[in-house]
């Protein structure tokens, strides 16, 4: 695990250093702890992360002008601030959790449980996701996404409007930031629920999902049965 702290006060990110190696043990491969936005950014760069623990003021620097960049990177995003005011914009950007200070080791353990565990938000509250395309960050509504194929250490979001764009986060760490109104259909794929018209079953025990596109999905021999028992 490769970890990110991007805080700007000594005392608070020696204590996030110490939590953090202590709750990771050895799953940490690297810590690092930047105190300014550019650095930050040229740090994720130029770096290969798993996660980035994210103060939103830095100097008088807006943590929100790294989480634009940060929500459409391969990583995920934790923030840990005072500003509690903010955390439904920063959920709504797509993070894993917003961590409030002050704060102790348990509930900052209970953000990493999200990390371990791959235990998807109860907070249903990501309305945006963030891609890069033409060397900018474009920001996609949620409900402007019907499915989620998976295409390696990539995905693809094919949306309402026929158009479909590549976002750098796996299928796995999409999952934890979409709301349960999304179905794990596939190992391959991701399904809004009422985008689902119909269940299709054909000859060789072959499962399908019919969209109301038309788009027709395979499901995987094991959702097949929790499928049936909601849509049939």
């Amino acid at each position: 695990m490769n970890i990110l702290i991007v805080e700007d006060e000594s005392r608070i990110a020696k204590r996030i250093e110490r939590m953090t190696r202590d709750l990771f043990g050895n799953s940490l491969q690297s810590l690092t702890h930047i105190n300014t936005l550019n650095e930050a950014l040229a740090f994720i760069e130029n770096n290969t992360l798993d996660l980035v623990l994210l103060d939103l003021n830095l100097n008088g620097g807006d943590g929100f002008d790294l989480l634009s960049t940060a929500v459409a990177e391969s990583f995920h995003t934790i923030i840990i601030s005072a500003n509690k005011d903010q955390a439904l914009a920063a959920f709504e950007y797509g993070v894993l959790d917003f961590v409030p200070k002050p704060f102790n080791q348990d509930r900052l353990e209970q953000a990493f449980n999200r990390v371990f565990t791959k235990e998807k938000s109860e907070n249903d509250q990501a309305k945006l996701l963030a891609i890069k395309k033409r060397g900018r960050i474009q920001l996609i509504p949620i409900a402007d996404l019907r499915y989620v194929k998976g295409a390696g250490s990539y995905t693809e979001l094919y949306l309402t409007d026929g158009t479909t764009e590549l976002h750098d986060k796996s299928l796995e760490k999409l999952e934890l930031l979409l709301s349960h109104t999304f179905e794990r259909i596939h190992k391959s794929y991701l399904v809004k629920n009422d985008e689902i018209k119909e269940i299709k079953v054909s000859s060789g025990s072959k499962y399908t999902v019919v969209l109301k596109s038309g788009d027709l999905l395979p499901i995987g021999r094991t959702k097949y049965k929790d499928l049936k028992a909601k849509w049939v």
